[in-house]
């Protein structure tokens, strides 16, 4: 099954999401800040990567650039998860290198939708 890495700093809102994915029957990691995504995915190449925007030590979207900055690990899909819908955050998002936004608050079977639509996809993609 795969890998999910999550990076969100609040504690609650990441834990829901790792259990949610957990249950969904993915095998998950979770992390606070950017600063720890970028080294923790560096160690476990995760299938996908869920991350926050606004998060201390590295914002979301300087941790995605770090993360398309690396040959290793640019393949990796990146969704950005923020209480923040407007279309200029979206587009700095996208811009960053993200492959999709998902806006927080989203219910448990629409994150596992996406994220199981997204590695699908991903997955497709990566085949000859």
């Amino acid at each position: 099954m795969a890998h999910i890495l999550v990076a969100e700093d609040e504690r609650d809102i990441r834990e829901l999401i790792a259990f949610t994915l957990r249950f969904a029957g993915y095998e998950v990691t979770t992390v606070s800040n950017g600063e720890e995504a970028v080294q923790v995915a560096a160690q476990i190449r995760p299938a996908l990567i869920l991350m926050d925007v606004r998060m201390p030590r590295m914002d979301g979207y300087q941790a995605c650039q770090t993360l398309k900055a690396n040959p290793d690990l640019k393949h990796i899909p990146v969704v950005f998860l923020s209480a923040k819908g407007q279309e200029s955050e979206i587009q700095a998002g996208l811009a960053a290198g993200a492959t999709e936004y998902l806006l927080k608050p989203f219910a448990p079977d629409e994150l596992t939708r996406r994220v199981r639509e997204l590695l699908e996809k991903h997955h497709s993609a990566s085949e000859p």
